[in-house]
């Protein structure tokens, strides 16, 4: 089942991108571009695990549609966002097989949701054909970050079968301070510096500390005033087999407040 070059068997990397504004679905800026770019380095997966920060509800859940819908979970935005469509089926049998990795907890084979905006604007971008089979996994709001980062390492045997994890959120996301003009800004002190820390920890693999973030004080504070961008990278970090090597492929601040920090393991 794992993909494969040639007779060698090839471990999936996993991933997590920094989607930022809604708008990127349908503009080609740099972190569009980076986007298709890490797209083309990786293999092409079988099948894709998304954790997007824009499900967050209680209780652990997973998408089990022969056809997710393409969900536009957002306001105020122009029409042309509203039209996009993102038809990539879906596997009722890869979302049982993540509910059983996951037991004993018990996870929900959800048939209501479909793919919302954190998956399908990153998605649209890296795999446009919309020709891989996308399952999405909820963030349950009830756990701590260290209780999702445990949980989320029994999703790493889905590697060594060619399954993409993508987790889809920004490591600083802070609205309140978001410069909603179209100027561009410079980002806050204290954004650079808690993403630049957030880089040395992955970097030195203290992915604990990272679980822990709440304990890094006012600029933690400032950069995750809410989990819910937070936690998908504890997903993907928790894939982390050890010997992975790390990139940064995607970096940037959009808004002043919002890191577009994308992460490669393997």
């Amino acid at each position: 089942m794992a993909s494969s070059a040639g007779d060698q068997t090839v471990r999936m990397p996993a991933v997590f991108i920094g989607h930022g504004n809604p708008m990127n679905a349908i503009e080609d800026n740099t972190y569009t571009a980076a986007w298709r770019e890490l797209a083309d380095s990786i293999p092409r997966p079988r099948a894709i695990l998304s954790v997007s920060a824009h499900w967050y509800v209680p209780g652990g859940r997973v998408t089990a549609e022969e056809r997710p819908a393409t969900i536009h979970d957002f306001g105020g935005f122009p029409p042309a966002l509203f039209n996009v469509d993102y038809p990539a089926p879906g596997s009722p049998d890869f979302a049982a097989r993540v509910c059983e990795l996951l037991a004993p907890t018990p996870i929900e084979l959800d048939t209501q949701w479909g793919l919302d905006h954190g998956t399908w604007s990153v998605l649209i971008h890296m795999y446009p054909d919309a020709d891989i089979p996308v399952v999405q996994l909820g963030i349950d709001e009830t756990l701590t970050p260290a209780q999702h980062y445990d949980l989320a390492r029994r999703l790493r045997p889905l590697r060594e079968d060619g399954i993409l994890i993508l987790g889809s959120g920004n490591v600083v996301h802070n609205l309140h301070t978001y410069a909603w003009g179209r100027h561009p800004v410079e980002p806050f002190d204290w954004a650079v510096r808690f993403d630049t820390r957030l880089r040395e920890l992955i970097t030195a693999g203290r992915f604990d500390d990272i679980a822990a973030y709440e304990q890094g004080g006012a600029d933690a504070a400032l950069a995750v005033p809410t989990p819910e961008h937070y936690l998908p990278l504890l997903y993907v970090l928790a894939a982390c087999t050890g010997d992975d090597p790390v990139t940064f492929p995607i970096d940037g601040f959009d808004g002043g407040s919002i890191s577009m920090l994308g992460i490669r393991l393997g």
